[in-house]
């Protein structure tokens, strides 16, 4: 009886023991950065992150109500190579186009002036920076993705759900400089894809 008291009680350390050790690590692991999936930063976030290390930025301009932006966000943002890529070449930013953020970009404020509060889960005003960086030929519609470079300066926006192995070849247009050489269609034409089919 007493030696199995003894068992009881090691047995109930030691689970105890393990669980605590479990906890432990997915503690830990819960701390850092998921590598399955981008890693968001705030606008203001990554103009300060190219301060101290440059590299492009990719801007997710999209809006609460847009299904092409939840498409894109599901099926593009969560592709393990996507994922991978934007988080070794950008400060990915995800930016809600009627939300009421505040940028500061280049001395000016940037602010959504028409936001309304009780419309935050559907349409709303449009803000400043949407206006700014997001239109196409004068015309703004979502998703677009902003492309900016090491220096903050808007390289070009990109309109339309895209699918991963065609937002691919544009990642690599503008994290490998080719835009300043390269027209789109020879690049694209000549692009080696690592997405496997």
């Amino acid at each position: 009886m007493r030696i199995a008291n003894i068992f009881q009680s090691w047995a109930i350390l030691r689970t105890g023991g393990l669980i605590f050790v479990f906890t432990l690590a997915f503690t830990a692991m819960g701390s850092r950065p998921d590598p399955a999936t981008i890693q968001w930063v705030s606008m203001q976030e990554a103009f300060e992150k190219n301060l101290k290390k440059p590299k492009k930025i990719m801007v997710d301009i999209y809006t609460v109500w847009c299904g092409p932006c939840r498409r894109m966000n599901s099926e593009t943002f969560h592709h393990p190579y996507i994922v991978d890529y934007v988080n070794k070449h950008y400060y990915p930013v995800k930016f809600n186009a009627e939300g009421n953020d505040t940028v500061e970009y280049r001395g000016q404020v940037l602010i959504n002036r028409s936001y309304n509060p009780e419309r935050a889960s559907t349409r709303n005003g449009t803000h400043d920076f949407t206006r700014a960086f997001a239109p196409v030929q004068g015309r703004v519609a979502y998703p677009t993705i902003a492309f900016f470079d090491e220096q903050n300066n808007l390289i070009q926006p990109v309109q339309g759900m895209i699918m991963p192995a065609g937002f691919e070849p544009i990642l690599a247009f503008f994290a490998e400089d080719a835009y300043k050489s390269v027209p789109w269609p020879d690049y694209q034409a000549a692009f080696k894809s690592k997405i496997q089919p």
